[in-house]
């Protein structure tokens, strides 16, 4: 599969919710945070970010779980407690989706990883670019022309 064989769909690990994408993703990131660790029990998570108006939840109803506060809303299936995106506070342009909730991910590979400062020493993604916490605001841009740029 590549990137341009939109629309994807996906969903939870139990089916009760789905979702739908259907605009190319503006890039794709890997986050090494302890609170990335945390919620996915694992050494990092993925996301992919996806233009607000190309994601719809087609099945079920998300809850929000893990952060509640003012910096993001994560979205969880009520039933299976799936992390399937997030919503980002002040940032209505775009939702991070998981993407191992989508039927299928070939094209996947983080182009940008953050946190690196916390890190689990063996964790290695690939990414092009690595950032000790995030990057600025000023090099998102970038970022993104370089990532949709890209022949994928």
């Amino acid at each position: 599969m590549s990137e341009n064989a939109l629309p994807w769909e996906g969903g939870c690990r139990c089916g009760q919710v789905r979702l739908k994408i259907s605009a190319k993703t503006l890039l794709t990131m890997a986050c090494h945070c302890t609170g990335c660790q945390k919620m996915s029990s694992s050494a990092y998570s993925l996301s992919a970010a996806v233009p607000t108006e190309g994601f719809e939840v087609t099945k079920g109803e998300p809850v929000i779980g893990g952060l509640h506060g003012p910096e993001a809303h994560h979205y969880f299936c009520p039933n299976c407690m799936t992390w399937m995106f997030t919503k980002p506070e002040g940032m209505d342009w775009f939702v991070n989706v998981r993407p191992t909730m989508l039927d299928d991910l070939g094209w996947f590979t983080p182009f940008i990883e953050t946190w690196t400062s916390e890190k689990l020493a063996f964790a290695e993604t690939g990414a092009r670019h690595s950032y000790p916490a995030l990057p600025e605001m000023d090099a998102y841009e970038g970022l993104v022309k370089e990532y949709m740029a890209q022949e994928i």
